[in-house]
């Protein structure tokens, strides 16, 4: 953060020639040379074209010239072909004219980091840049990382994140909450360890999604800490008993639960609809975060409708990875899927039965489901839908790729469109970007998302040429994944 270096200086951002005013504290001094990579301006004319032929400008008033110069090159040398930096000295006679033109006055005292802010002038300040987080220790490379774990004495407690990641960053005010209640005694320590120089890093320490907690002792490392949804209280406390993960336990099948759904298998399936002349069928996977959702609603419908003696009809579920025949012959592709049988025929597909009030709704008065809305490969627009077909040769040709594995009956998929769409839309001009997406319920593309990983709907994986880097499991505003592109 430059603003730590106590300097005099006002920096004004102008991004698409709007201007947006920064200001930063310089110490003045005497002039010195400036180095190329400076725009030197003192001309309002000149100011001007300026603005007008560069996308990118951030422009540096100062009262003299200032020996603190050498660090604004280094700025300009790491935004080179990004951004711009350009330099009025409102100190000499025509600098002054142009600095009273535009309203500057340089004794104002506010700002942020320069580099981060030219990268990605309309993006979220960086974490270090926060005051709130000043007893977080922010370390910026391997080098660092390394020098701490080798001299810190006290216990360190290191947050791997990404800046994209929504999870990191509604845990991030926890964590420096937590670094200032226990400041003296432990280290919490921040790292972005998104950009590929890390990957190193990630491999050696299991960063396999974000964010990602390890703790060391004595340069050591000895635990993950797997809590999520802790306060700050919790890390403070974990940290005074620091405790490796507890395995999971393992869950208990639908199957051999206490529950009125009847369980079907390959061997019952047709005799059970031979003898249940009116039959709902679930057929699941045990893994699916949808079907889980669904099984509670589906259990309180079925005490009602599977235990009354006149009951419509009955309500039956199958798990589809392990009884694949039955699961083959009627294509299932996507979970849950929920079907009605009568009289043995399989009659309607029901996406839209979800909740148990839908369910006995239905079994009442079993009505065919409303016609499906023009689908989302069917609108127009700069989403790449791909399948099992073209999908590899597709992503092979795109150094940047963010796909999206989606059902079409699924919420938060319906939720996530527009928005994703947007984000497409504002890469389309540039070939080596794609934002794809996959109907994981569509033809053969079932495989497919079972290869790339896809365990639950919408699933976001971002590739570079084809191959798989990582899973992406930030926030889904279309800010949040041109933040995420942006950053690739």
């Amino acid at each position: 953060c430059f603003y730590e270096w106590g300097l005099d200086l006002i920096l004004v951002i102008f991004v698409n020639v709007c201007v947006f005013h920064q200001v930063w504290l310089l110490s003045v001094l005497e002039a010195v040379k400036v180095s190329p990579l400076i725009e030197k301006v003192s001309d309002h004319k000149d100011f001007k074209k300026l603005l007008r032929t560069r996308t990118n400008v951030l422009v540096l008033y100062t009262e003299t010239g200032d020996s603190h110069l050498k660090l604004l090159s280094d700025v300009a040398q790491t935004v080179k072909g990004q951004g711009t930096i350009a330099w009025v000295n409102c100190g000499d006679s025509e600098g002054r004219k142009l600095c009273k033109k535009v309203k500057v006055d340089p004794s104002s005292k506010r700002g942020r980091s320069m580099v981060a802010f030219l990268k990605d002038p309309s993006g979220p300040p960086l974490w270090e840049e926060n005051p709130e987080a000043k007893d977080v220790v922010h370390i910026e490379t391997e080098k660092d990382f390394r020098k701490l774990l080798k001299k810190e004495e006290r216990p360190v407690l290191m947050m791997f994140y990404a800046p994209w990641c929504g999870v990191c960053k509604r845990m991030q005010p926890i964590f420096q909450q937590a670094a200032t209640e226990t400041k003296g005694k432990y280290v919490l320590a921040g790292m972005n360890v998104h950009p590929a120089e890390f990957d190193g890093l990630k491999q050696e320490y299991s960063v396999k999604g974000y964010p990602t907690f390890c703790y060391f002792e004595k340069g050591k490392f000895l635990h993950h800490y797997e809590n999520y949804g802790a306060t700050a209280k919790d890390i403070a406390d974990w940290l005074k008993n620091p405790q490796p993960p507890q395995p999971k336990t393992p869950e208990v099948p639908w199957s051999e639960t206490d529950s009125a759904v009847f369980h079907l298998s390959d061997e019952s399936f047709d005799s059970f609809l031979e003898e249940h002349p009116a039959a709902l069928v679930m057929f699941y996977a045990p893994w699916c975060g949808h079907c889980k959702k669904m099984k509670p609603e589906y259990d309180e419908a079925a005490e009602i409708l599977n235990k009354g003696a006149d009951s419509p009809g009955v309500l039956a579920a199958m798990d589809a990875t392990v009884h694949k025949a039955v699961s083959d012959r009627f294509k299932i592709s996507g979970f849950p899927t929920v079907k009605y049988f009568e009289k043995g025929e399989e009659k309607y597909t029901l996406p839209q039965l979800r909740n148990k009030d839908k369910i006995i709704e239905f079994m009442h008065n079993p009505q065919a489901p409303p016609p499906p809305e023009q689908s989302w490969e069917e609108k127009p627009s700069s989403v790449s839908h791909l399948g099992s077909e073209d999908f590899r040769e597709a992503l092979k040709k795109k150094k940047h790729a963010l796909v999206m594995f989606y059902a079409p009956w699924c919420p938060h998929c319906k939720n996530a469109v527009p928005h994703f769409t947007t984000a497409a839309e504002l890469f389309k001009e540039d070939r080596k970007i794609v934002y794809a997406a996959v109907d994981c319920t569509k033809g053969q593309n079932h495989e497919l998302c079972k290869q790339e990983g896809v365990e639950g709907y919408p699933t976001f994986n971002y590739y570079n040429y084809g191959k798989f880097v990582e899973k992406y499991n930030g926030d889904r505003g279309v800010s949040d994944w041109r933040q995420f592109m942006i950053l690739q």
